[in-house]
């Protein structure tokens, strides 16, 4: 079974989080919500409050095949200051594992210097911090080993994509379809 981690720092835009937790679980990916906090319960950007499975710290990230980081504000930019999470993302980048980021969030890997040449979408707004990335108007973009997205209304786009990538794209249309999003 595949392997997800997806980050939760204070200010994370829930319908993001949630949205990509839900999808990816209903396509049978093994999603562990990871907390950067001291604490397991992490505050949203619209004060929802989230329980992750474990803290940074404690977590093996060896097993995964996939980083996740949610948008929204302070989130994004909570991500971006937590070192061990850089530290992560490059270890998760040098072995050509995915790194995937939506909304404010793909900024992480702008000032990070990963997306030099690459092509990536983010929140209106936030592309001077892609520094060096090739900007398109995709809902989501995929280069390499990198996936992002652009905000809460791209939540399930994001989502269904990454199953894609993790599963196959027949599961992801067909639970696109369950859902009812096509």
């Amino acid at each position: 079974m595949k392997k997800a981690f997806i980050f939760l720092a204070t200010g994370f835009e829930e319908i993001e989080a949630i949205t990509i937790i839900d999808i990816l679980r209903r396509g049978d990916i093994d999603v562990q919500i990871v907390s950067i906090e001291n604490d397991l319960n992490v505050k949203g950007a619209h004060q929802i409050e989230v329980t992750a499975n474990s803290k940074f710290n404690d977590t093996d990230f060896s097993i995964g095949n996939i980083l996740i980081l949610p948008g929204g504000l302070p989130g994004a930019t909570n991500l971006l200051d937590y070192k061990p999470l850089l530290n992560l993302i490059n270890e998760y980048n040098s072995l050509g594992k995915y790194i995937s980021a939506i909304c404010a969030a793909p900024m992480v890997f702008g000032k990070m210097g990963l997306l030099k040449d690459k092509k990536a979408i983010c929140y209106p707004g936030f592309e001077q911090y892609l520094e060096g990335a090739v900007i398109t108007n995709e809902k989501v973009v995929v280069d390499s080993n990198i996936i992002t997205s652009r905000g809460p209304a791209t939540a399930s786009d994001f989502g269904f994509k990454l199953l894609e990538i993790l599963k196959d794209k027949n599961t992801s249309i067909a639970l696109a379809q369950g859902m009812l999003f096509i």
